[in-house]
């Protein structure tokens, strides 16, 4: 099955287009040139956008904006395709490139998100570190913090700090019509924080 997948909740935004599990071509860029990519994954992967079945896009947590336009895209590209979408989280995704660790993004306002059995929002104060493997752009943003309490953060430029978008599509598995698939927020965003 021809599948592509994208995860725009970080400030690094992956994709990937698989077939069969054969990984046919993968980028990392900015959330916002996430149509672009598509159609560089397209040309690299030397298919066509008609021969795609399937679409995978990651449900964050993460940038209320990113997350928006990653789903508007999937929701896009579905109806225009005719394919199915499933939705994954983009901690899951991270957490299955990094067997065992804890992933935690970087949530702004001096939080992180984490999966903790679900996913949640915490101060990085908050979290049990010692021993483990933290990984994703959290983990780098508090790094001194974290391994001072005993954590092990790879360097900043390793690869499982990105919830890389092959993961994305070995963890979905509920395929369905576009609008079922929601991001995941866990705290209201900016704008309406400041109207209030």
């Amino acid at each position: 099955m021809l599948t592509l997948a994208f995860d725009t909740a970080t400030q690094v935004a992956t994709s990937a287009l698989v077939w069969d599990g054969e990984v046919l071509a993968e980028l990392t860029s900015r959330p916002v040139t996430v149509l672009e990519d598509v159609d560089a994954l397209f040309r690299q992967g030397g298919v066509r956008p008609q021969q795609l079945e399937a679409l995978v896009a990651g449900t964050g947590p993460g940038s209320f904006t990113s997350l928006r336009m990653g789903i508007a895209t999937a929701r896009a590209l579905s109806l225009a395709l005719d394919v199915p979408v499933a939705g994954v989280s983009t901690l899951r995704a991270m957490e299955a490139g990094a067997p065992g660790s804890l992933p935690i993004i970087d949530a702004r306002r001096g939080e992180v998100f984490v999966l903790d059995g679900e996913p949640r929002v915490v101060l990085p104060a908050e979290l049990e570190v010692e021993g483990r493997l933290c990984v994703g752009d959290g983990a780098v943003r508090y790094r001194s913090e974290l391994e001072v309490r005993g954590a092990q953060i790879p360097p900043d430029e390793d690869e499982r700090h990105l919830p890389r978008a092959r993961f994305h599509i070995a963890l979905a598995d509920d395929y369905g019509p576009a609008q079922l698939v929601e991001p995941i927020y866990l705290r209201v965003p900016d704008a309406e924080r400041s109207r209030a």
